[in-house]
């Protein structure tokens, strides 16, 4: 007698993604020589990954300049800043892309969960008076159990309903967050990081290459947990769910399980992404509580590739890096000269994003990372 997935795993193909994450489920007798093959394929697959991780980590002892690219040195302290957000935001879209991509869930609310991380941490070094070691656990486990809440409740429902659940969940937490009852919030404000109950590490402009390396250390975190996810059986009942929920539901899978799981895990990464986030800009932004910054983030996941871990951390720190520095460079002296009305567009960069995205989506529906997957298998067959 099989089970359920391994029913699944032998009649249905997981389509693969543009990063090559599609498994084949063919089933073949293992001999010495095609392991060795098949450690040696693998050892390739990952090395692009190795030497960037590599790279990036030594990117604070690198001392170039990089003009319009980045503002200032590449290890100065404006450059390591913008660096170490753009990379949070990526690790937070990967957490999205759970929902998103893996389990075909759109969400809208996936921002309370950032938030709920982020002003827990928060209120747990100073209001409770936690040190650091205890308010990360105590923010990840609150903001798990109303992932549990939250997820139990909108997945009674489905489709465009279930967004719209998710969405006012997370409007009413913004509005919670806006008035800050209690002082608790700090409302329109936020809330600043006690700065004494966090190492002096993550203190001061100083020491922006350690908070660049704290959120390096937090994507690839996140990186591992949806890789170890994608190839559970978990993963493969999340891939059927998002193929078609009737036939997985038929086959034997507990779907509402499935999307809960994805709820829960991809709400744990993005509260981890929402205590780097307070760590790293040193307090909680109210911004990360509405409904645009969700938005932002089906944004990115959708522009870089959804269902592809390259995708996801690839939009989001693109996304995040042009909407930081469009603004700078449009009011460039080497721009001045240009016509008002086009140094106005320039200095919107929602407004270039925003037709950014439609191209993408028009010339590559399976965004970047798809289209640099297509692009390699058409120079290879050459």
């Amino acid at each position: 007698m099989t089970s359920p997935t391994d029913h699944l795993t032998d009649t249905h193909t997981p389509s693969v993604t543009p990063d090559g994450e599609g498994e084949a489920t063919a089933s073949t007798t293992p001999t010495a020589s095609g392991e060795g093959s098949h450690a040696a394929r693998r050892v390739v697959r990952a090395l692009p990954a190795v030497v960037g991780l590599a790279v990036l980590a030594y990117l604070p002892y690198v001392p170039i300049e990089l003009p319009g690219v980045l503002p200032g040195r590449v290890n100065g302290p404006g450059s390591m800043q913008l660096l170490a957000t753009c990379l949070v935001i990526g690790g937070i879209a990967l957490s999205y892309d759970v929902l998103f991509g893996r389990t075909g869930l759109l969400s809208f609310g996936h921002a309370l969960f950032v938030a709920a991380g982020s002003y827990l941490l928060t209120i747990s070094l100073s209001t409770w008076a936690l040190p650091l070691a205890l308010a990360v656990p105590v923010a990840l486990g609150l903001s798990t159990l109303l992932a549990v809440v939250v997820g139990g409740i909108a997945l009674r429902v489905g489709g465009i309903a279930f967004a719209m659940v998710t969405l006012a969940f997370a409007q009413a937490a913004s509005i919670i967050v806006m008035r800050n009852p209690g002082g608790v919030t700090g409302g329109e404000e936020g809330r600043p990081l006690d700065r004494a109950a966090v190492p002096d590490v993550l203190v001061g402009v100083a020491n922006a290459p350690y908070r660049f390396w704290l959120a390096l250390a937090f994507v690839v975190v996140a990186w591992a947990v949806v890789t170890l996810l994608v190839r559970s059986r978990a993963g493969h009942a999340m891939a059927a769910v998002r193929e078609n929920e009737q036939r997985a539901a038929v086959l034997g899978f507990g779907t509402y399980r499935v999307k809960l799981l994805a709820i829960v895990v991809g709400s744990f990464l993005g509260a981890l992404g929402g205590v780097v986030h307070a760590l790293v800009l040193g307090g909680s932004n109210p911004h990360l509580t509405t409904s645009e910054f969700t938005l932002s983030l089906l944004v990115m996941v959708v522009l870089g590739g959804a269902g592809s871990r390259w995708g996801a951390v690839i939009g989001g720190v693109l996304y995040t890096y042009a909407d930081a520095r469009l603004v700078e460079v449009s009011n460039a002296a080497v721009l001045q000269d240009l016509p008002v009305v086009v140094r106005q567009v320039l200095s919107q960069p929602l407004f270039i994003l925003g037709v950014f995205f439609v191209v993408v989506v028009y010339f590559a529906p399976s965004g970047l990372t798809g289209l640099g997957g297509r692009l390699i298998r058409r120079s290879g067959s050459r």
